[in-house]
């Protein structure tokens, strides 16, 4: 019994035409290496720099534990100084992250230091980008965009271990109702498969992020990450050209989402137990029928 994962495909760089063809239009995960050797933030962004930047922020910080039915799926275990928070990641191991933070709003002038790789696509959305920050050990539970946007993330001081999922395996990975993240029961690196049987068999791609490497997930691609140390990255974010991902993006954000909260409020662990079990029995029936 195992899951079946392969290294994701590695350039140093690649023609727009040729990253069009091969990736983008097959929606293929792909890691470059030297899509930010002109970016000023290759050297510029240490954790020094980033502290002496916006380390006076008061930022949430999530932890490992199983989501709060609850609670929203973004609610945070703690919040400490920005710049705390980095000496705590240089000096041990922690499972707090900081997620989806944006310190260029704090302070603009960072958006001199990286560049959207408009030379292979268009269609950036965000003026702000994500920026994601982890201690050593500490795990992105697997989970896939829920505005299912192309997403190039770059890495930053240290190494990250990735393993992602096409959208085929959704059910098999215990995908849970009305949400865009799995079960969280078991662990992808070492699943017990005796009880969770549909893990058996399902094929994915890895590797591991190293300083500069930018790694393209395309839309709708379930990720999990690991990190192998205390780092960050950031992620810049570009719309699929069909209108029916943009459709979908937008009942994702809007109805499945506001249903959801909705639901969670007013029937909280009911709720939730139930997600969770409707999420096995289609996980294992799709086993049965040997999909994907």
């Amino acid at each position: 019994m195992s899951i079946s994962l392969s290294p994701i495909d590695r350039v140093e760089h690649i023609s727009k035409e040729d990253f069009i063809n091969k990736y983008l239009k097959p929606r293929k995960p792909l890691v470059i290496s030297k899509a930010t050797e002109t970016w000023p933030a290759l050297q510029k962004w240490t954790f020094e720099y980033l502290k002496e930047t916006v380390g006076d922020i008061v930022v949430p910080l999530y932890d490992s534990s199983k989501a709060d039915p609850s609670k929203p799926i973004n609610a945070s275990a703690a919040e400490m100084k920005f710049g705390d928070y980095i000496d705590l990641i240089q000096t041990q191991p922690t499972d707090l992250r900081i997620f989806l933070f944006d310190p260029i709003k704090h302070a603009p002038k960072l958006l001199d230091d990286y560049r959207s790789p408009t030379d292979l696509m268009g269609g950036f959305l965000d003026k702000y980008p994500n920026m994601f920050f982890g201690g050593k050990g500490s795990v992105t539970f697997l989970h896939y965009d829920i505005d299912l946007a192309h997403i190039f993330h770059t890495h930053f001081n240290g190494r990250k271990h990735v393993i992602l999922f096409d959208q085929k395996w959704s059910e098999r990975l215990y995908c849970i109702p009305f949400a865009t993240y799995a079960l969280e029961d078991y662990d992808i690196e070492n699943p017990d498969f005796k009880k969770f049987p549909a893990l058996d068999g399902i094929e994915g791609q890895e590797a591991i992020l190293e300083h500069g490497d930018t790694l393209f997930m395309p839309t709708g691609y379930w990720h999990w990450m690991k990190y192998l140390d205390g780092s960050f990255s950031i992620s810049l974010r570009a719309w699929d050209s069909s209108w029916a991902i943009k459709a979908k993006s937008l009942y994702n954000l809007t109805i499945q989402r506001k249903f959801d909260d909705v639901m969670k409020k007013n029937f909280k662990g009911r709720y939730m137990d139930w997600k969770e079990g409707l999420a096995i029995k289609r996980a294992n029936k799709a086993l049965a029928a040997g999909k994907p």
